[in-house]
């Protein structure tokens, strides 16, 4: 039997995790990290690390087994929250979770594991990892969980084989109903304990407040481009994967001004709350941010032609294999099944390698394609690669 350290979150799923690892004969050991002091910006609960922290003390009690804990504050600032602050001031849209799993949870904290002698690190995600031999060689590969409701696979798209070498899934095969149903036959604290929503590690933010921070608020104009704008005529060209790619280009004279907002910064593409205007038969939806020019640029309606495009493109050193050999050659192409956010369907797509990068063309236009946020592909439940959105 190994011996496996759970990140103990103060949550069921993590809290399960551990308990089916005993169960097998593991020698486990729960590790609560602590990655957030600032409560800037959140919206529930002065210190809501101090009752993850409890929970999770709590769970290790009931399991009789030793819980530690460690103060990854400093790297978690440095490497995920500087991160953020960085693109979205660039007027771009991160993801901290995914950032979270790649920097931090399967970097930092495995190494604060390692140290207590783990052969292993287990979470409470989603997701499953099968290995096979080929060429001599074991290989990791990362599966969608098998919950289709609660997959998250997606947030470890930017894991590596070494990462991956060390990861235990061990509720990757069950459904969230099961997984209460042993935390409450078992009695353990965290039964009934609503799952965590939000920034990884911050929880829920008003983003506005939580970015004001290091972003400086600064008034703006707000511009309504009508579906009619000429520049939606390009769709007609099917052909040019790169024409397709591009986000659409509005300027001032393209809209009429119809509001002030508080920082372009602020906002990301696809976003319909915090514009305060109303009085519109449909909402309005942010279909572009200019964060030099400091001007937002809104549609009306979900079905607005602002809202979707055909294509994104990710740059080469953007690019991320979790099995590298598997790369594309330059003129390439393969279909993938895509996603480009959380719990969004899978989307058909085909990958084109070129020098330039790697294109990826949907079969349908996508809604709210938004740059900085990542793009993961799938080979039937084998999650195969991802990268960042460039544009």
């Amino acid at each position: 039997m190994a011996k496996v350290v759970v990140g103990l979150s103060g949550g069921v799923d993590s809290s399960v995790a551990a308990y089916l690892l005993k169960e097998q004969g593991h020698e486990v050991i729960g590790l609560f990290m602590r990655n957030w002091h600032d409560t800037t910006g959140t919206l529930e609960g002065d210190c809501p690390w101090y009752d993850d922290q409890l929970f999770a003390e709590l769970v290790a009690k009931r399991l009789d087994i030793p819980f530690k804990f460690v103060d990854l504050s400093e790297e978690y600032r440095h490497r995920v929250v500087d991160y953020m602050f960085s693109e979205y001031e660039k007027g771009r849209t991160p993801n901290p979770d995914v950032l979270c799993n790649r920097e931090i949870k399967f970097d930092v904290f495995l190494k604060e594991a390692l140290k207590l002698g783990a052969d292993y690190v287990a979470t409470g995600h989603y997701c499953r990892k099968t290995e096979e031999i080929i060429d001599g060689h074991t290989v990791y590969r990362l599966l969608a969980g098998s919950d289709p409701n609660k997959d998250q696979s997606y947030f470890l798209c930017q894991l590596t084989q070494e990462q991956l070498r060390y990861a235990l899934f061990p509720i990757g095969d069950m459904l969230k109903p099961e997984v209460r149903r042993i935390a409450e036959e078992q009695h353990l604290a965290t039964a009934k304990r609503k799952d965590s929503q939000g920034i990884c590690f911050v929880g829920k933010v008003d983003l506005p407040v939580f970015l004001q921070q290091k972003l400086s608020a600064k008034e703006g104009n707000i511009h309504e481009i009508l579906p009619s704008w000429r520049g939606y005529n390009r769709t007609d060209n099917q052909d040019d994967i790169e024409l397709l790619s591009q986000p659409f280009r509005y300027t001032v004279r393209d809209g009429k001004k119809i509001g002030t907002h508080k920082g372009a910064h602020f906002y990301t593409i696809g976003q319909r709350k915090g514009l305060g205007i109303g009085g519109r038969k449909e909402s309005l939806f942010i279909i572009a941010t200019d964060v030099e020019q400091n001007v937002i640029y809104v549609g009306e309606g979900d079905s607005h032609p602002g809202l979707y495009r055909r294509a994104l493109h990710i740059l080469p050193d953007e690019i991320h294999l979790v099995e590298p050999s598997e790369a594309m050659q330059v003129g390439e192409k393969r279909r993938y099944d895509v996603r480009i956010r959380y719990r969004q369907p899978l989307q058909k797509a085909t990958l084109l390698q070129r020098e330039d990068g790697l294109y990826i063309l949907f079969d349908e236009p996508q809604r709210g394609i938004a740059a900085g946020q990542f793009a993961a592909w799938y080979d039937g439940d084998i999650l195969a690669g991802s990268g960042v959105i460039e544009k």
